[in-house]
């Protein structure tokens, strides 16, 4: 199942574990990212909690935590490849896996349709 976020972030969710990146939408409007900041495994965080930090040509800019949980794991190849979140932003650029607290927090995300319908209406 994959929810996305009005802050832009898709999460690819396998049981109460939730991979976590930003969406293609996302990536384009940073341009060229030249740095990714990732959390630390173990850390836990509530929903809308800075949990990342993504630096491109254009900007900075943070990623949230889409919900409450735990950092299980990290996506190490984004410190030596960050541009990954450029070519791969759903698939091989994932910033952050998370154990789900509250699987109930799912309910308030978008599906893939709805998440482009939301894109569409900020053009």
């Amino acid at each position: 199942m994959i929810k996305f976020t009005e802050e832009h972030e898709w999460l690819e969710v396998d049981g109460d574990i939730a991979t976590v990146g930003i969406t293609d939408y996302a990536q384009n409007a940073l341009g060229d990212v030249v740095f990714v900041e990732l959390p630390e495994v173990g850390a836990t965080y509530e929903k809308g909690d800075e949990v990342s930090v993504v630096e491109s040509v254009k900007a900075a800019s943070e990623v949230y935590a889409p919900l409450a949980g735990e950092i299980v794991e990290v996506n190490e190849a984004l410190e030596g490849e960050p541009a990954l979140v450029n070519t791969a932003a759903l698939d091989g650029g994932w910033f952050f896996k998370m154990k789900i607290a509250d699987m109930g927090e799912l309910d308030d995300m978008m599906d893939e349709t709805a998440y482009n319908e939301f894109v569409e209406g900020l053009e």
